[in-house]
């Protein structure tokens, strides 16, 4: 672990700065350090080497820790077959290798992409998670067309960066946890059904004795869970969107 690229990470378990809970079943976890990536690979045109793989509790992707040719260390995610010793570079004139950053514009059709800015130098934003990757359909003028790892075909500015590859530890989703502890020990809490609760915390809760939902399956927030559009059509992205992930 590179320490200077790294900060003990404060614990909130899911409460904001007034102390309400808004995000559910999060509570105390072992101490964690967090890693400090480098989203934007914004060191153009210089290669980097390989120093280490590792471990990172606050995700579930793998790290990759290089060191640039002027001694400057940063983390990227890992992506599928990057290994210890191999050159990584970023830029329109980088190779089409693994881990190497380009414009959608110099990727070819077809190639997994992964860490893929929505907006040009904006930074990674979509598919970084362990095993994810996104894929290039095609161009339309100043746009591409990629489809995302949820399904979606999305327009993004031919001008945005994707990094070549797909997120390694694929196999993550297969890891049993086996003991209720080792979940506590991740800061996760129970989950508590619906049913069960009062009706104060959840629009199913409430009734004498064992009742059921008594409406049509809501969240916890009151929006439809039956699978129903609930995305505002008046939001900014919207025109962005080439096909629904559904």
């Amino acid at each position: 672990m590179e320490k200077r690229l790294t900060w003990t990470l404060p614990k909130n378990s899911g409460r904001n700065a007034t102390g309400v809970v808004t995000t559910r079943h999060q509570g105390k976890r072992e101490k964690r350090r967090y890693r400090e990536i480098d989203w934007k690979r914004d060191k153009r045109d210089m290669v980097a080497r390989v120093v280490s793989l590792e471990y990172d509790p606050n995700r579930t992707a793998n790290l990759a820790l290089v060191q640039y040719a002027d001694g400057e260390k940063r983390y990227i995610l890992a992506p599928e077959t990057l290994g210890v010793g191999q050159k990584i570079m970023s830029g329109e004139s980088a190779p089409l290798t693994v881990g190497n950053a380009l414009p959608l514009k110099s990727i070819p059709v077809g190639t997994l992409i992964h860490c893929l800015e929505l907006v040009p130098g904006q930074g990674a934003k979509m598919a970084r998670g362990a095993g994810g990757s996104a894929v290039i359909q095609g161009f339309e003028g100043a746009w591409a067309l990629v489809k995302l790892p949820s399904g979606e075909i999305r327009r993004i500015k031919a001008e945005a960066y994707g990094t070549i590859g797909q997120v390694g530890r694929s196999e993550w989703k297969n890891v049993n946890l086996g003991l209720a502890g080792r979940k506590r020990h991740m800061g996760i809490r129970p989950t508590v059904r619906g049913t069960a609760q009062n009706p104060r915390s959840h629009p199913h809760g409430g009734g004498e004795g064992r009742s059921g939902e008594g409406m049509h399956p809501k969240t916890p927030w009151g929006k439809s869970a039956r699978g129903n559009r609930t995305r505002n059509k008046s939001k900014y992205s919207h025109k962005m969107i080439v096909q629904r992930r559904k």
